[in-house]
């Protein structure tokens, strides 16, 4: 049995998290959950610092404070996925976006690890205080949605986002206590740090 962890993002990592996102163009993939990786290509150790602050942010309503972690598989250390964690949520992010973005490489797709990135992502949010987690996805992609139903999430709204996404978006809640007591089975996939 395959058994994962989140890994802050550091300096070491760039050659497979650049990796990570270039398989995403590969694939013509929508990349979510990255922490913005995408747009420094070019900027690793900007990206890094961009993270930094990222963590350290005052929640205003252009920016909140987030964390970003690689999804990491143990047996051979590679990064399977990438989660984004809004720490708190301005009003834009509670209408659309939420607190939580994740994404799997796309040749990692249909093992049930964005399951576990999840999982991992409400554990963070517990740690944070974060007792209801607002998520969305886009109706076409049931992967996404259903990994929330699997965890416990209720489907709260869809609609039409004209704004963002110019697709039909549904809209879940996810109760973190509930959530991670209703679904001890990954506990045995996930490493302690």
């Amino acid at each position: 049995m395959e058994r994962f962890f989140f890994e802050e993002p550091g300096p070491e990592r760039e050659a497979d998290a650049l990796a990570y996102i270039r398989e995403f163009y590969e694939h013509g993939s929508e990349i979510n959950g990255a922490g913005g990786l995408h747009r420094y290509l070019d900027d690793y150790a900007g990206w890094l610092e961009k993270l930094r602050q990222d963590a350290l942010r005052e929640p205003t309503e252009e920016k909140v404070p987030a964390r970003t972690y690689f999804l990491v598989r143990e047996s051979d250390n590679r990064i399977v996925g990438m989660s984004n964690i809004r720490l708190t949520l301005n009003e834009k992010l509670r209408q659309f976006g939420g607190h939580i973005g994740f994404s799997i490489r796309p040749t990692e797709r249909g093992k049930g690890y964005n399951k576990i990135n999840l999982y991992l992502g409400l554990k963070v949010c517990a740690q944070h205080g974060i007792g209801t987690v607002l998520l969305d996805a886009d109706l076409h992609n049931p992967a996404s949605w259903r990994t929330m139903e699997a965890l416990g999430g209720v489907r709260t709204r869809e609609y039409f986002d004209e704004q963002y996404s110019h697709c039909v978006v549904v809209d879940y809640s996810i109760d973190v206590d509930k959530a991670l007591a209703e679904h001890p089975e990954y506990e045995g996939r996930i490493l302690r740090s």
